[in-house]
């Protein structure tokens, strides 16, 4: 009996699966080469930024920072090609991706147990990215 079953409705399973996934039209990742390079940026940003406000370890601020410097990644990556070019990078956009970034990677890690000051190292990480990465800047 368990043959039969399979013989009759796996091959349609398949079928359908592979004109799903054929058919819908799928965003490529946001992320780009840069991505690693901006979570180390981030996590550089996120020790220096922990040692200041005396809050985890070394380790947990470097995670913190490289999860901040990879969502401004991520951000930017989601902008439109010509609002890129138009704008370039936005401080503000990327001081308040890192520090919500930075809270949640807080929370997961729970090494600091302050909101605030997860968000300020975040903060500081995606400061870092904006100012240390070498993208294009806004034109005037």
């Amino acid at each position: 009996m368990q043959n039969i079953l399979k013989r009759a409705f796996l091959p349609g399973l398949m079928a359908a699966t592979l004109a799903g996934t054929s058919l819908i039209p799928i965003q490529p990742a946001s992320a780009d080469d840069r991505v690693l390079n901006n979570a180390a940026i981030g996590a550089g940003a996120g020790v220096l930024s922990g040692v200041l406000t005396n809050c985890g370890s070394v380790l947990d601020n470097a995670f913190k920072g490289a999860a901040a410097g990879a969502a401004v990644n991520a951000a930017n990556g989601a902008r439109s090609t010509r609002a890129r070019r138009r704008n370039g990078r936005l401080p503000v956009q990327d001081i308040g991706v890192g520090a919500g970034a930075g809270v949640l990677a807080g929370a997961i890690s729970g090494g600091c147990r302050t909101t605030w000051k997860n968000g300020v190292n975040g903060a500081a990480a995606g400061a870092a990215v904006n100012l240390l990465d070498n993208r294009p800047r806004r034109r005037r």
